[in-house]
């Protein structure tokens, strides 16, 4: 059996009457309505927002410029930002070496690790705080040596734990377990097929993992990281509960003293969105530095700014298209 092509019916493709005239005509965008009153009914809302906000005379803004600077709500930040770096630094380097157990081939350290990971991520991080500051409840006395043996030393923990080295301590074990799943994360991502070329190569261990598994693991470290540097800037303020003096605690002791509760939780929140602002800028510029050797492009802060905020870089024909 054979197919044969018969012959090609030209008479479809003549130009027919009218041709021209659709060729000629203007083009007119699509009507939208429906995204012209989205549009608007959003546009009113926030107005409506920004006008309560701003002329709402509760808020208090001549309050909330009074207190922003004050050396008290000064110190208060410091210590925030101080416990916030500790924690971070500390938990990481800690959450390496529980990523790395995991990893291991050894059986023991595994398990050991899984077992650490599975608490402290089980355990709201405000329990494990307060579990911490009343440790004295539970060990009035800590021993140090090897069990079944006479202790080397001991030390009361009645006035150990005060609430900022609780705060350290819980926050620290916390950012252990996730950090050490967000390494282990990263590391598995690189394919181990690129180890063996490596070590084919005859390159060593350290060179292996410095060279080639670091670089490709840390575009997928890095934004989980980033986002735990700023849930933990502002898990830091759970530690108020206990008492400590961080930018939260300042606030609330100051509006128990002039009753101006508003105000003084305002001078807290604008602080935060600061330092989550500049926290979110310098993890775009780490995230663009380890993502050069991936071939995509890299786009200025303004572009990403202008990407995430699209109507404050509306231009006219922007807006024809609305139409």
């Amino acid at each position: 059996m054979s197919l044969v092509a018969g012959p090609v019916e030209t008479g479809a493709l003549d130009r027919r009457s009218g041709d021209d005239e659709l060729v000629a005509a203007r083009l007119v965008p699509r009507r939208r309505p429906g995204q012209w009153i989205s549009a608007a009914i959003a546009l009113v809302a926030v107005a409506a927002l920004l006008r309560s906000v701003f002329t709402n005379p509760h808020f208090q803004w001549d309050v909330v410029r009074y207190f922003f600077l004050r050396p008290s709500i000064l110190d208060g930040l410091l210590l925030t930002l101080w416990l916030t770096a500790a924690v971070v630094i500390s938990g990481y380097l800690l959450g390496i070496v529980v990523a790395v157990m995991r990893l291991s081939g050894n059986p023991v350290l595994s398990t050991v690790s899984f077992a650490f990971t599975w608490f402290f991520r089980s355990v709201p991080p405000l329990v494990q705080l307060l579990l911490w500051f009343n440790l004295a409840s539970l060990y009035p006395t800590l021993s140090f040596g090897i069990p079944f043996l006479p202790p080397f030393g001991s030390v009361h923990t009645a006035h150990l734990f005060t609430a900022l080295l609780a705060a350290y301590v819980g926050l620290t074990l916390d950012v252990a377990a996730f950090s050490g799943e967000i390494v282990r994360g990263g590391l598995l991502s690189v394919e181990h097929g690129q180890t063996e070329a490596a070590k084919s190569l005859g390159l060593g261990k350290g060179r292996i993992f410095r060279r080639i598994v670091l670089p490709q693991a840390m575009p997928a470290i890095v934004p989980a990281s980033g986002n735990m540097v700023i849930g933990m800037l502002k898990a830091t303020s759970i530690i108020s509960m206990l008492g400590a003096d961080d930018l939260l605690h300042k606030a609330q002791l100051i509006y128990g003293q002039n009753y101006l509760i508003i105000p003084l939780l305002l001078v807290a929140t604008i602080w935060y969105i600061i330092l989550t602002t500049i926290l979110s800028i310098g993890q775009y510029f780490v995230e663009r530095y380890y993502a050069r050797g991936k071939g995509e492009q890299r786009e200025s802060l303004w572009r990403v700014a202008r990407g995430n905020l699209p109507f404050a870089g509306l231009r006219r024909r922007d807006l024809a298209a609305l139409s």
